[in-house]
């Protein structure tokens, strides 16, 4: 079983009943999924580029991403309908929990002038988002390989009903906020 998962259920839910209180342990909320999506402009003019973006999030989050697609033409961007765009993965159960884990503890450190990540990125709804400006941040990927520095989002969706329990809950499990 997986480090987080274990310390979500033994330790995490008792501590957030205590702080919320809540009135039984279902009621406290979890992390459902996370979304990691990574948008490619410039894949309009080259194809090759979708592939690389593909390999890197395979890399990092051990689960193949599908190919996101223009939904209408826009002709400033050079962009038909159909035309791919992006990539973007979904991550539940233990992989979620391992890339999780893999974020908090390995990848945030290592990005420069780390000072913590912001508190306000929340939708309203309890979901959290955080903006990543480099892929060379996982362990995985390997620097030598790399074409082009790219950027990706990561959307953490929690059954939390407010922004106060989602931040009470990813706090406890270590995400590393700004004072």
């Amino acid at each position: 079983m997986n480090r987080l998962r274990e310390k979500f259920s033994n330790e995490i839910k008792k501590s957030m009943v205590e702080q919320f209180n809540y009135a039984s342990v279902m009621q406290v909320p979890k992390i459902e999924k996370i979304v990691i999506n990574m948008g490619l402009g410039e894949a309009a003019s080259n194809s090759k580029v979708i592939d690389d973006a593909v390999a890197d999030l395979t890399l990092i989050t051990g689960q193949k991403p599908i190919v996101t697609r223009a939904k209408q033409s826009i002709a400033g961007f050079r962009l038909r309908e159909g035309m791919p765009i992006g990539c973007k993965v979904t991550l539940r159960g233990e992989k979620m929990y391992d890339f999780l884990d893999k974020l908090i503890n390995v990848a945030l450190p290592r990005v420069r002038d780390f000072r913590g990540v912001s508190a306000n990125a929340f939708d309203g709804r309890g979901n959290y988002t955080l903006g990543v400006k480099e892929q060379l941040i996982f362990p995985e990927i390997d620097f030598d390989k790399v074409s082009k520095v790219r950027g990706m989002d990561i959307v953490i969706v929690t059954t939390a009903n407010t922004d106060e329990e989602s931040r009470g809950l990813l706090k406890a499990f270590g995400m590393p906020f700004q004072k």
